[in-house]
């Protein structure tokens, strides 16, 4: 049997847990992991990913449930959501998406009180499945590493250029 090490996550296992809503500025969202900040949403890059790539996009509105979402909310999410997949093929060619949203406790949700989008990259291959069976990820890159390689994506599809 082979180990696999993944001493990150004792970081988010003993880790202290912190007060407020990662998503939500004025509470305790991490810039540093910020690719892009829209009027009505955002996105930022998943401190604990399921593998290489795995980025959000959520209202900056703290909101649970997705029918309390304004029409330009939506709108800017789903923009926000397709400009990941098109940095995300650019800059490490997955084969294919996972794209959806865990509403609530029982859908899986880990903050359910602010609803967001998750963007995954796949390959045929991949490690996914370890999440599942082995209770352990295989992150093939830094996270920061990850950000170097998708933030010129992201910049040159700033409001009004290359949309």
């Amino acid at each position: 049997m082979k180990s696999i090490y993944a001493p990150w996550r004792m970081e988010y296992i003993r880790g202290k847990k912190a007060d407020g809503c990662i998503f939500c500025r004025e509470s305790i969202r991490d810039g540093e992991f910020v690719l892009h900040d829209g009027r009505r949403a955002f996105i930022i890059m998943n401190r604990y990913p399921y593998i290489t790539g795995h980025l959000m996009v959520a209202p900056h509105r703290h909101v649970r449930n997705i029918e309390e979402l304004s029409l330009e909310e939506h709108c800017e999410m789903f923009e926000l959501t397709a400009r990941c997949v098109r940095a995300l093929k650019e800059a490490f060619s997955p084969q294919g998406f996972n794209l959806g949203m865990n509403l609530g406790r029982a859908a899986g949700a880990g903050v359910e009180d602010h609803l967001h989008m998750h963007i995954v990259p796949r390959w045929l291959g991949d490690t996914n499945a370890l999440s599942v069976f082995g209770e352990v990820r295989v992150i093939s890159e830094d996270l920061m590493k990850t950000k170097e390689t998708l933030l010129p994506h992201f910049r040159k599809y700033e409001e009004g250029v290359g949309t």
